[in-house]
């Protein structure tokens, strides 16, 4: 078990296979029973706002509770847009992913293709600048960037920017110019004076503290009612989650005590976390960055969905969003089971 494979794009999906997975139609995983040998493909990204995940996998908490009949194989990505793009070509069949591209999904595969099954993360994503911007005013004739166009933060961004009087476009354009880049283009750029600042999610926001000498300007969570926002949820393909309901239990269980673990045992937590990032990438994180990032963030299986209604309002007020129905986007009643058998409160959906 535990076989990984890394993938960071994906080429977008063409409509015929779009339309072949709204429709239902069987899938190369699914399976005539939930008891057999399955391969279940999970995305998500190496991001301390995946930290569920990473703690998931790296303490094998998922692959505890799937069992030995299951592999688990891993596929990783810089942003959500490119994790729609596997998971509507069948490329995944779960992934971690923030609310703007899951109702991104949702859209496009007219309600059919996802199901949200569960939270992971609230908060960890943070606007950081030059010392000298000391004032939003400030940012006015400024290039901020953040991980992708139409991802979680790019509409955070956006929407911040539309409040505070601002202009901007998806060419750059405007009062305040916004260039989605991979992050670790976005550190890089930060340090050489190539942009004045970035809104990102975790471990990418400490590091442009720590490593470039940023500020925070915003912190997400003061947008917020109580400070509470989803930015990393779990989603599963509709199509695998009726023909696995016992093993995306068994998923939703592991991701259970991965949350648990992250929440009790901090230190800790914050070192398996780091070994799992540099894991994927090759390097780990100073061990300051991970300690400022890590109070900005809380783990918790509440999919906060009140907030992922109001990032989906947000996308459409800038124009990365359609008119949307999110009815029926969440599923939860799988997650719910397993907090009941842990004698935790049931949560909400929409």
């Amino acid at each position: 078990m535990g076989r990984s494979k890394r993938s960071v794009r994906y080429a977008g999906a063409v409509i015929a296979v779009l339309l072949f997975t709204a429709c239902g139609a069987p899938v190369q995983s699914a399976s005539p029973n939930d008891d057999g040998p399955l391969t279940l493909r999970l995305g998500y990204f190496p991001n301390l706002t995946h930290a569920p995940a990473l703690a998931g996998l790296g303490k094998r908490f998922f692959a505890r509770a799937l069992g030995s009949s299951v592999t688990l194989e891993t596929h990783t990505f810089n942003a959500g847009p490119d994790a729609v793009t596997a998971i509507l070509s069948d490329s995944i069949d779960a992934t971690f992913i923030g609310p703007n591209p899951t109702t991104n999904a949702f859209a496009q595969s007219h309600g059919q293709a996802i199901r949200v099954i569960a939270g992971a993360t609230s908060g960890g994503a943070l606007l950081v600048v030059k010392p000298s911007i000391t004032s939003v005013a400030q940012l006015k004739g400024k290039k901020i960037a953040d991980p992708q166009l139409g991802g979680t933060q790019d509409v955070a961004l956006r929407w911040f920017l539309k409040n505070n009087g601002f202009r901007s476009d998806t060419a750059g354009g405007g009062d305040v110019s916004v260039q989605p880049q991979d992050n670790s283009q976005t550190l890089l750029g930060f340090r050489q004076g190539q942009i004045d600042g970035a809104w990102v999610p975790e471990p990418w926001a400490s590091r442009l503290i720590v490593e470039g000498g940023g500020r925070v300007l915003v912190d997400e969570r003061d947008l917020w009612r109580q400070g509470n926002f989803v930015t990393t949820n779990l989603a599963v393909r509709t199509d695998f989650l009726r023909a696995h309901p016992k093993r995306v239990k068994a998923l939703l269980e592991g991701l259970y005590q991965a949350v648990a673990y992250l929440r009790s045992n901090p230190n800790d937590a914050q070192m398996a976390a780091n070994d799992a990032v540099a894991q994927l990438t090759g390097k780990k994180l100073a061990a300051a960055v991970v300690a400022a990032a890590w109070p900005h963030m809380t783990f918790t299986l509440d999919p906060l969905a009140p907030t992922l209604k109001a990032s989906a309002a947000h996308a459409h007020a800038v124009g990365l969003l359609g008119n949307v129905d999110l009815h029926g986007l969440y599923d939860l009643a799988l997650l719910n089971q397993v907090l009941a058998e842990h004698g935790q409160p049931r949560v909400q959906g929409l």
